[in-house]
């Protein structure tokens, strides 16, 4: 990490606690992938730290880290290990949406938040086999139907991150009374809450992204915590942003790997390591061309959501923060790969589970052609108001 991006001591002061596990965490990553395991240790450590509620306001207890903050961390610890770092990304990046922007009543937060300082972990269960992500407006198939002062879900949720360790799910439903999508808080111990064991891919293998099962569970009518008017949240979130910071995270380390193998593999062939090859200076300048593209453009996108001044002058800049950033990610996995050579496929070596892990990202939302098709819509909308103007 470049010190260019840490602007204050107590961003230096939590980076500095985050190295402290770099070791322990680093030895864990190859077993977490090889038997797709979660790493329920990482993430216990990180909530003694303190770290899962640092998004949390300093008015509620918690550490007030902006985004920015966030963003620097989350690609510090996913350098170290992906599968932590995109787990706990969620808990924070939720709890930094739900006390920025209020979208509880305010005696539902003061709750929320004594349980976010106590432990708790929290994500979004949005997608759904049938509707695949909210992003593209389909309709829940759970269901909330009213039952005197409660409420009955039923349902199944996919892709539910961190399924393990998750102390709530805000769960979207159709309530059908209101022909709306909401928002239920639904905590993991009320009967009927069941977590499948779905999860089997080649990439992010430890995030546990299993199915969340919802039969007949009851939550009290308070539960129902959000009714958003755009099923697909028409507000812009600058904390989707923990999402390209992982993967920035992964570039950074697959990058640190193909240095430190350029800097020490010398074949016999040569009067010493392969650095000094044209070939190899090329390779390892165009991935830091790529890294430091990528790094202005998300730290310059949140920097500019944390100040309430640019904050609303946002349009398509998060997603644009994320499209640049993983692509970015998946060239410079490649280069290093191309660099190292056939050694980079051995299973043992990191790069082809950086390989692997970092083509996540671009099934993670927003996807690159909803941020594409909304770049060209609001060029085309804003030339027509313009000659509406000048009419």
């Amino acid at each position: 990490m470049s010190n260019l991006f840490i602007k204050n001591e107590n961003q230096q002061q939590w980076i500095d606690r985050l190295y402290e596990l770099e070791e322990k965490f680093k030895s864990k990553s190859a077993e977490i992938d090889e038997l797709s395991i979660f790493p329920k240790e990482n993430v216990q450590e990180l909530v003694k730290l303190g770290y899962t509620s640092s998004t949390l306001p300093k008015q509620f207890g918690g550490e007030g880290l902006s985004v920015y903050d966030m963003v620097l961390l989350q690609e510090t610890l996913a350098s170290f290990d992906a599968n932590t770092a995109l787990s706990v990304g969620w808990s924070l990046g939720v709890v930094g949406e739900l006390f920025e922007k209020k979208l509880w009543p305010e005696e539902k937060l003061n709750f929320f938040a004594n349980e976010v300082i106590n432990g708790a972990l929290v994500n979004r269960s949005v997608s759904e086999a049938q509707t695949g992500s909210p992003t593209r407006g389909g309709r829940p198939g759970t269901t909330a139907i009213k039952n005197a002062d409660t409420w009955v879900l039923n349902g199944r949720k996919i892709f539910t991150t961190a399924s393990p360790v998750l102390t709530y799910f805000l769960t979207s439903a159709w309530i059908e009374e209101k022909q709306k999508i909401g928002f239920f808080l639904v905590h993991r111990s009320l009967d009927g809450v069941s977590i499948e064991e779905t999860w089997d891919v080649v990439s992010m293998r430890g995030t546990s992204s299993n199915d969340l099962v919802l039969n007949n569970v009851v939550v009290h009518e308070t539960d129902l915590v959000e009714l958003p008017e755009f099923a697909s949240g028409g507000k812009i979130n600058g904390w989707m942003l923990h999402i390209p910071a992982t993967y920035l995270g992964i570039a950074q380390a697959a990058r640190d790997y193909a240095v430190h193998f350029a800097n020490t593999h010398a074949p016999n062939s040569l009067n010493g390591p392969i650095a000094q090859l044209p070939n190899v200076q090329q390779l390892i300048g165009e991935i830091d061309l790529e890294l430091t593209k990528a790094r202005f453009v998300i730290y310059g996108v949140a920097s500019a959501y944390d100040h309430e001044a640019t904050r609303d002058l946002l349009s398509n800049e998060i997603g644009v923060a994320k499209h640049i950033v993983t692509n970015s990610a998946i060239a410079i996995v490649d280069k290093a790969m191309r660099l190292v050579g056939a050694k980079s496929l051995q299973r043992t070596n990191p790069l082809q589970r950086y390989y692997r892990d970092v083509r996540a990202g671009l099934h993670n939302p927003p996807m690159d052609d909803m941020t594409i098709k909304k770049l060209a819509l609001s060029a085309l909308e804003e030339e027509k108001i313009k000659n509406l103007v000048n009419y």
